[in-house]
């Protein structure tokens, strides 16, 4: 058996699960990044290959039989910029609206993350970012008046950070996209 195959989606490097594919594109931790995996996604494979962060750990969190899980959702989390107004700072999503400060605007916040999580569950996704912060992560635990985004290729869904849950909201995606490609690299 070669050290390098593809098996029900999955993308075995020697014995390690390094990415998936995704629509004709392989999707692979830049753990695995290295000259012979490339040339076999790209030249023998035919596929386009994005390195993104978090995909191992999420393969290998996940279910032993590939073909029941599920394909992951990229995530940033968005948090207030430091010099935005205070009254807007950590507060439920219908007091901000009460308040008179309007819907959450994009305007207002920063990437603090981005990357690709072992899960697109929005709790789970929420006790990550307060008990076990991924390295990398820029901003303060996840609290109310952030903004989680979870996108693929199809688009984005954002969820405000709620005081009991999240409530799924419009953002401005092509504001989020600029900020995003500026803060982090995916």
């Amino acid at each position: 058996m070669p050290g390098i195959f593809i098996k029900k989606d999955r993308i075995i490097f020697y014995g390690n699960t390094a990415g998936y594919i995704d629509s004709g594109k392989a999707v692979v931790d830049p753990m695995f990044h290295c000259g012979e995996l490339n040339d076999f996604l790209t030249a023998k494979q035919g596929l386009a290959v994005e390195w993104v962060n978090g995909v191992y750990d999420w393969l290998a969190n996940g279910q032993q039989d590939f073909g029941e899980q599920p394909i992951l959702k990229s995530c940033r989390i968005y948090q207030l910029k430091p010099e935005v107004d205070p009254m807007i700072k950590f507060i439920g999503y219908d007091e901000l609206l009460q308040g008179g400060f309007g819907k959450p605007d994009p305007e207002n916040y920063q990437v603090v993350y981005g990357g690709q999580l072992e899960t697109n569950d929005l709790d789970a996704i929420f006790e990550k970012f307060n008990l076990r912060h991924p390295p990398d992560f820029q901003g303060h635990s996840l609290s109310m008046s952030d903004v989680i985004e979870l996108y693929d290729k199809d688009g984005s869904e954002f969820h405000y950070v709620d005081r009991f849950g999240f409530q799924q909201i419009d953002f401005n995606e092509s504001q989020q996209e600029q900020q995003g490609g500026q803060s982090m690299n995916l």
